[in-house]
């Protein structure tokens, strides 16, 4: 989301004429578009600010401008410890960045912008052009948390969940197809409960999405358990763009952790979305989330999560440490011993790797279909994704981004998959 954030802040700087430069002496301006979900994104705000201050030590000072939810939680605080910092603005506020721009360029004074604007916001972006042409672009369609979860401080950066307007998404969708665009991954902190007027969900997105002649691949991200409805369900047999793997965050095995993270589901629940889902398709696979250290956590909790993953078989999935956030229940509960965390992590993150080294190894020899995403520079070499989002590297004289074509896999490593192009229309594997 705060690459797609990015890309429409650029999108409205550049209507007072700014332009993006590779060259951190040439800029006049820097913004940080920031992520408050850990302690570590938090850190590294401050760490490149520094870096930027050291950059122009002995030039014309750029304006600075921290964006998203650091700047949403931190606001005042963040002027006060970083006096380098000339604007500060929150996530539901980047839509009035020019004017704020304009009026700190007249008056010299910094400025803090965090009301909780999402309709205006998405109502002013409307008018603006999203410029994005790659061949895969993101495209927010909710924003916001109702969820509450003890651990997260998105409620509280993001505010409650919206959903935009159905035609608006649309038009949105259309305008990046007709950029080029092939593939479009739908994003919100709860993706899975948008719904407009109480009438369009995200299984109404996406048959529309299906229908549009030059998408090739939709994706979306990230779902929320509690809102895996059947008629989104249903979409993994009825649309064939829709592709066949889902990031569906469990954060632990233990039914009595996630009840003390206040994630209301249990992992019965789960189970049963994951029996549903493969049902409809037999080709689908899934990733997660993973919170190991959760304050309350004990080996036999720990142990029902590496249950967990060797049942269900997550393809690839993200796992943390603990990271309390200020403001949030967990935020006071005793830590779990540190050392102790670490070497739970180390072995679910082992266990977790085997299954991707086993999924790229399935590949071998065989054809998969990918998506060309771009060429690597100074070769004759392309890099594309499968179907499930496993990255590919390939050689070829004759193809070019945007390109769906068919791929031998003759070898991998943990990360990548390494293959020759097939150009004539035999089917994949």
């Amino acid at each position: 989301m705060n690459e797609y954030d990015s890309n429409r802040i650029y999108d409205l700087v550049s209507k007072i004429g700014y332009s993006k430069t590779e060259v951190k002496e040439e800029a006049d301006c820097f913004i940080l578009n920031t992520c408050h979900i850990r302690n570590k994104a938090t850190e590294k705000v401050y760490h490149e600010i520094g870096r930027v201050r050291k950059n122009f030590k002995n030039l014309k000072k750029p304006l600075v401008i921290v964006s998203g939810c650091v700047a949403q939680a931190e606001s005042r605080e963040m002027l006060k410890r970083e006096p380098y910092i000339d604007m500060v603005i929150g996530p539901q506020s980047y839509h009035k960045i020019t004017d704020l721009i304009l009026n700190y360029q007249r008056k010299k004074e910094k400025i803090i912008e965090t009301e909780f604007d999402v309709i205006g916001k998405f109502d002013k972006l409307e008018k603006v052009s999203n410029l994005q042409n790659k061949t895969s672009a993101y495209l927010t369609i909710q924003e916001g948390c109702d969820k509450f979860c003890h651990f997260c401080v998105v409620p509280y950066t993001r505010g409650p969940e919206y959903s935009r307007p159905f035609k608006q998404i649309l038009d949105e969708a259309n305008n990046l197809v007709n950029n080029g665009v092939k593939e479009i991954v739908l994003l919100g902190q709860n993706v899975n409960s948008y719904n407009f007027e109480g009438k369009y969900k995200l299984s109404s997105l996406i048959k529309e999405l299906n229908k549009i002649k030059e998408l090739r691949r939709i994706r979306f991200t990230t779902s929320h358990p509690k809102d895996m409805s059947d008629d989104l369900i249903n979409c993994y047999r009825e649309c064939d763009k829709l592709m066949p793997i889902l990031h569906l965050p469990i954060q632990s095995g233990s039914n009595k952790v996630l009840k003390l993270m206040n994630r209301k589901h249990d992992i019965e629940h789960y189970l049963n979305i994951i029996k549903k889902l493969k049902h409809m398709n037999k080709d689908i696979k899934f990733s997660s989330d993973f919170i190991i250290g959760y304050p309350g956590e004990t080996e036999k909790d720990f142990n029902d999560t590496i249950n967990l993953i060797k049942k269900v078989g997550f393809i690839n999935s993200y796992s943390y440490i603990f990271s309390p956030r200020p403001g949030t229940p967990a935020a006071s509960k005793k830590l779990n011993n540190l050392q102790e965390s670490k070497k739970r992590l180390k072995a679910l993150q082992d266990i977790l790797e085997k299954f991707q080294q086993e999924e790229n190894k399935e590949c071998l020899n065989k054809y998969s279909e990918v998506l060309i995403e771009n060429k690597l520079k100074d070769q004759e070499k392309y890099y594309a994704r499968t179907k499930y989002m496993i990255p590919v590297i390939f050689e070829s004289e004759k193809c070019k981004p945007g390109d769906l074509i068919n791929v031998k896999i003759t070898s991998a490593n943990k990360k990548y998959l390494f293959g020759t192009a097939k150009l004539n229309k035999e089917k994949a594997a």
